[in-house]
C-alpha cells in the first residue's frame, strides 16, 4: 500500500469522528380494491404488484428530478447558519451533531449545487445570489495560509478547525475543490447585473489569491498541506492516480502563482508512471490506482476533479481521462454485479463502492474507503449516481434500485450516505457534503452539462490546460 493511500485512509477515519419531507410523485396502482376477506397471501401478491407498478410508472426524468431536488436541500436547508457554507456532515436524527464545522471542498461543491438550484428553479436567482454572497464574504474573512484555506473552518468565526494533529493549516486539495466552484460562480454571474458582476469579481479574486506555487517547496511537485506550526511535515505529494488532478489544473491556471508543465509531469503524472496496462473484466484501467489496483480505487476518484473539469475530450500526454473514468465506473459496476463475496443486495441495481460513512463490526457508524479491494458489504448511493455521465444505463438502474427502497434510503436531504443489505438493510441515516455534492452536480452535467460548460469556458482555465499540454473541447 502506498504512502498516499495509507495517509488517505487515516484522514478518512479521522474525519468521521425547514425542509419539505415530500418525496416526489409516485405511481398509482391500477389494481382494483380487494375485499377485506381476501386471503393474506393474495394481499401480499397485490402489494408486490403495486410496488412494481410504482416503480414502472415513474419516469427516469422524474427520478432524476426527485434526486437532484432532495439532494439540493443539503446545501440550502441544512447549510451552516452563520456562513451559509456547507456543513461537513448532517445527521437528521441528531441535528446538533457538529453543526458549525464547515468543509472547504464541500463548500465548493455547494456553490455548484446552488447554481444548479437556480437553473432548476428550486430557488430564485436573487435567493441564490444572496446566499453565494454570504458564502463569499465568509471565505474572504476566514483563515487562509498562503492563500489556501484549511480542510475545516469554524462556521461561526472563520477560524481553522484542525483536521488532524498536524493538519491545521492550508489544504491545497480542498482549496482546489473550492476553486473549481468559484470559477463556475465567476462565469455564471460575469455578464449579469452590477450586483452579479460584483459577485463574479469577488469569486475571481478569492481563487486567484491562492499561492499555488508556494506549495511546491521549489520542487517539481505540489504538496497537499502546509501548517504554520508544522510547516510541510506531513509531506504528502500530489501524485496520481487519485482525486487530486484538479489541483494541478487550478495551479496552472493561476496568472500570478502558477506552476509549470514540469511540476505537473513530475508530480501528478510521475513522468509517465501514472499509466497502467492492468485490466479487470477485460476492461483496461489505463492508470495506476495507487494502493487499490487491480480493480480500481473508490469511485470518488472519478468525481471530485471532474465536477467542473469536463473529462469528455480531456487528454494529456499520457491518458484520455474520459476513458479512465468510464472504465473505472464500469469495473466498479461489474465487480458489484458479479458479487464475488456473495453479499446480499449486490446486483445490476445494487452497486457502487466509494469512500463514505460505513458500518463498523459492532453496527455503529464509521467511515471507510470502500472499493473492490476493500469491500465489506456497504454500498454508497453517491458512487453510482455521481457516475451518471459515465455509465448512464447502469447508474439509472441503480437509481431505480435505491428508489425502490425509498422508505429506508430517501431522507430529508436526498439518499442517505450508505447502506448494507448484507446486515439486515442497515442504513447510515447521515449525510456528508462531499458525497451529496457530486450527486446533484454530476447528474446536472449528465442532463445539461451546466457546470462543465461554465468551468471550461473560463479563459484562465483554458490557459492552464494549454500550459500543461492538455487537449480538450
Amino acid at each position: 500500500m502506498t504512502k498516499y493511500f495509507s495517509i488517505f485512509c487515516l484522514l478518512c477515519l479521522l474525519s468521521a469522528c425547514s425542509s419539505d419531507d415530500t418525496q416526489g410523485p409516485i405511481g398509482v396502482s391500477e389494481l382494483p380494491e380487494q375485499p377485506s376477506e381476501t386471503p393474506p397471501e393474495e394481499n401480499e401478491e397485490e402489494q408486490e404488484e403495486e410496488e412494481e407498478t410504482d416503480q414502472t410508472a415513474i419516469t427516469d426524468e422524474e427520478l432524476l428530478d426527485i434526486t437532484q431536488e432532495s439532494t439540493f436541500k443539503y446545501f440550502w436547508d441544512f447549510a451552516q447558519t452563520d456562513s451559509g457554507a456547507a456543513r461537513e456532515r448532517y445527521h437528521p436524527n441528531e441535528p446538533s451533531n457538529d453543526p458549525n464545522t464547515v468543509t472547504i471542498g464541500g463548500t465548493g461543491f455547494g456553490l455548484m449545487a446552488i447554481l444548479t438550484g437556480i437553473e432548476r428553479g428550486y430557488i430564485s436567482r436573487d435567493e441564490g445570489s444572496s446566499r453565494i454572497t454570504q458564502i463569499l464574504d465568509f471565505l474572504e474573512s476566514a483563515d487562509r495560509f498562503h492563500g489556501a484555506w484549511p480542510h475545516w473552518l469554524d462556521g461561526t468565526t472563520g477560524a481553522v478547525r484542525p483536521f488532524s494533529e498536524k493538519d491545521n493549516g492550508g489544504d491545497l486539495v480542498e482549496t482546489a475543490f473550492l476553486a473549481q466552484g468559484l470559477v463556475c460562480v465567476v462565469e455564471y454571474f460575469k455578464n449579469g447585473s452590477d450586483q452579479e458582476k460584483s459577485i463574479s469579481n469577488q469569486a475571481n479574486g478569492l481563487w486567484k489569491g491562492v499561492e499555488w506555487n508556494w506549495y511546491t517547496q521549489n520542487q517539481n511537485t505540489l504538496y497537499w498541506h502546509w501548517s504554520p506550526d508544522f510547516k510541510f511535515d506531513i509531506g504528502l505529494e500530489l501524485k496520481g492516480y487519485n482525486e487530486t488532478l484538479i489541483t494541478y489544473v487550478m495551479a496552472a491556471s493561476s496568472e500570478e502563482f502558477g506552476i509549470s508543465k514540469e511540476v505537473y509531469e513530475n508530480g501528478w503524472a510521475s513522468n509517465g508512471g501514472l499509466t497502467s496496462t492492468a485490466t479487470a473484466y477485460d476492461i483496461p484501467l489505463l492508470v495506476d490506482h495507487a494502493g487499490d489496483s487491480p480493480r480500481g480505487g473508490p469511485l470518488f476518484w472519478a468525481h471530485y476533479s471532474y465536477l467542473g473539469l469536463n473529462p469528455t475530450y480531456l487528454s494529456d500526454g499520457f491518458v484520455n481521462y474520459w476513458n479512465v473514468n468510464v472504465n473505472h465506473s464500469k469495473i466498479n459496476y461489474r465487480y458489484c454485479s458479479e458479487n464475488p463475496k456473495n453479499f446480499v443486495g449486490y446486483d445490476e441495481g445494487g452497486w457502487g463502492l466509494t469512500a463514505s460513512y460505513s458500518r463498523n463490526n459492532d453496527g455503529s457508524l464509521g467511515y471507510n474507503a470502500h472499493s473492490p479491494s476493500n469491500d465489506i458489504g456497504v454500498l454508497s448511493p453517491t458512487a453510482a449516481l455521481s457516475s451518471m455521465p459515465y455509465t448512464p444505463d447502469e447508474s439509472l438502474e441503480a437509481l431505480r434500485y435505491f428508489y425502490s427502497h425509498k422508505d429506508q434510503l430517501l431522507g430529508p436531504a436526498g439518499f442517505y450516505d450508505a447502506f448494507s443489505p448484507q446486515n439486515d438493510f442497515w442504513v447510515a441515516e447521515a449525510y456528508l457534503a462531499i458525497d451529496q455534492g457530486p450527486i446533484i452536480i454530476m447528474i446536472e452535467n449528465y442532463r445539461t452539462g451546466l457546470l462543465w460548460n461554465l468551468f471550461m469556458q473560463n479563459e484562465d482555465v483554458q490557459k492552464g490546460l494549454d500550459r500543461l499540454g492538455f487537449t480538450y473541447e
